[in-house]
């Protein structure tokens, strides 16, 4: 059975540099978090498990890496788990062409994550402001938001007002609000 855990993991000589600038960077913001290790999860099917662990009071969300069709914008959805993504809403709210799914190349490049690892925190390594966050409003509602530090072997609960108020000014992102 996986255990919920408060702050970084103790071993960090085995865990990838990308997983633990994560828990650096809530360390110096001090944004509080627990931390639950796992298996492998690649799905929100997946996640199941963990979900139980984090709490009925935790938004567990879907995230997905979108490009419009000419590959020059990229978007990061943020939308809740129990929904289905519909592209022609979206598109029409934000103003953009047909979105699809971006390639794994760009979701590496400007957030340095792989498919099944996709995240808010990958926000911190797009510097250059390449990717536009989006949110479904519903995500947001509960107290507690969850995510993956970059990795989809551990997951991180944190305050979602913490996302919001801290985080993402810290890392020059301004989501755009949606509802799907």
């Amino acid at each position: 059975m996986y255990e919920l855990v408060k702050g970084r993991p103790s071993d960090v000589d085995v865990r990838l540099e990308k997983e633990i600038r994560v828990y650096d960077l809530l360390d110096r913001l001090h944004i509080e978090y627990e931390r639950v290790d796992h298996e492998e999860a690649n799905t929100i099917e997946e996640c199941k498990e963990v979900d139980e662990i984090l709490g009925d009071e935790t938004s567990i969300c879907k995230n997905l890496f979108l490009c419009n069709s000419q590959k020059n914008k990229f978007y990061l959805l943020l939308m809740p788990g129990s929904k289905v993504f519909k592209t022609k809403g979206l598109s029409k709210q934000i103003g953009s062409s047909r979105l699809s799914f971006a390639s794994p190349e760009f979701m590496e490049k400007f957030l340095d994550i792989t498919p099944g690892s996709v995240s808010v925190m990958g926000l911190m390594n797009d510097t250059n402001n390449q990717v536009q966050l989006l949110i479904d409003r519903e995500v947001m509602e509960p107290e507690f938001f969850a995510c993956h530090p970059c990795i989809n072997t551990a997951s991180i609960k944190l305050r979602s007002k913490d996302v919001l108020e801290v985080f993402l000014p810290k890392v020059h992102h301004e989501p755009i609000f949606v509802e799907l």
